[in-house]
């Protein structure tokens, strides 16, 4: 095991003695710091957070070693704390594990083999503690997004439900064909917004579910298939779509994060446009240069607000409420770029429009 790899372990003893013959008896098994006074050892400790065992004798000159595991608890709670302490001391030490100012304690004088043991145990235990708080934090996360999930679910689902419900109830008493006319274009807004989060619950769902399926990428065809489902967008809002694609070299990825990625940043281009505006576009352009895919969503739409700029990826996010829209769909883009290790960044001004620059290397 090279020295990085080895566990970090802090001795902490007033007597130098002491101090050398541990490390010494223990340099090449362990990363051994040492300390002689409690000072020292907490320095150490904010410069190596990473120390997971703490050996601390119990009978020191400024404070006793369970008074110092007490004061480090709080600021330094996962390295494993034990006490080196002799009979006569052994109330203190039943009274330090009861509150859990330490591990377990071990006799003076200390044994090669008593120490292993308890950098073993002390190990194991710390290894363990550190998975439960990752699951801790992840678990948390999730409860997060299942708490925004149900409110969104109630809310960007039954919303447009009952705006249909509303209308079909007016339209029945209703026997100008124009009024129905109108009732039926607040149906149609109403059926497109649960359509697109229905569509948006999807892609969530594939890209947490869902392993990746790297295959060879042909974006030329990618973004046909783009251009397929916005050219009627475009024709219908008189709105200049333009694409580019550069490639001249073979590109590996996961086609379905790819499309997901291009789907919601066009679909934000075509849908935040200014409406008054006669002369609306979006660019899309694709060039694939050296392993990377260079992807650039241009607009001259409504834009964002400084202010909001690094909001719009989290889950349910909305700047505006001019549109419909589930604040879902820039959250899957930068879910999917976290699986693929790629990189967006974003220029906009408000009533200038937006750009959004995406870079993902090859697998």
């Amino acid at each position: 095991m090279s020295k990085q790899e080895r566990i970090k372990i802090l001795y902490v003893d007033d007597e130098i003695n002491n101090l050398h013959g541990f490390k010494a008896s223990f340099r090449l098994d362990y990363n051994v710091f040492i300390a002689n006074n409690t000072a020292e050892a907490t320095d150490i400790l904010n410069n190596h957070p990473d120390i997971r065992v703490i050996f601390c004798d119990q009978r020191m000159p400024d404070k006793t070693g369970v008074e110092f595991f007490g004061e480090i608890r709080g600021q330094h709670p996962h390295p494993v704390r034990m006490l080196l302490t002799g009979y006569t001391d052994i109330e203190s030490v039943i009274d330090a594990i009861n509150m859990g100012h330490i591990f377990r304690y071990i006799k003076k004088p200390w044994t090669d083999a008593d120490i292993r043991s308890a950098v073993d145990e002390g190990n194991k235990f710390y290894l363990a503690n550190s998975m439960l708080a990752i699951k801790n934090e992840e678990l948390q996360k999730a409860y997060n997004e299942l708490d925004k999930f149900a409110y969104s679910v109630t809310h960007d689902m039954r919303g447009p439900l009952l705006s249909i419900l509303g209308a079909v109830d007016v339209a029945q008493n209703i026997d100008d064909i124009g009024e129905i006319k109108e009732m039926l274009g607040l149906m149609e807004l109403s059926v497109k917004k649960l359509d697109n989060f229905i569509q948006n619950i999807h892609d969530y769902y594939n890209l947490k579910r869902g392993d990746l399926q790297i295959t060879d990428i042909d974006f030329s065809k990618v973004v046909n298939d783009q251009e397929d489902i916005y050219k009627i967008t475009a024709k219908m809002n008189n709105i200049d779509f333009k694409t580019e694609v550069q490639q001249n070299e073979s590109f590996r990825c996961d086609e379905m994060s790819m499309k997901v990625i291009l789907n919601n940043l066009l679909s934000n281009a075509f849908k935040y446009q200014k409406k008054n505006n006669g002369d609306k576009f979006v660019h899309l352009n694709v060039t694939i240069d050296k392993g990377l895919a260079h992807i650039q969503v241009k607009d001259n739409g409504i834009g964002i607000h400084e202010n909001h700029i690094g909001e719009i990826f989290n889950m349910f996010f909305r700047a505006t409420s001019e549109e419909v829209g589930s604040g879902f769909g820039l959250y899957n883009v930068k879910d999917a770029l976290l699986k693929l290790n790629g990189e967006i960044k974003v220029d906009s001004v408000v009533d200038g429009g937006t750009t959004f620059n995406v870079t993902i290397p090859s697998k």
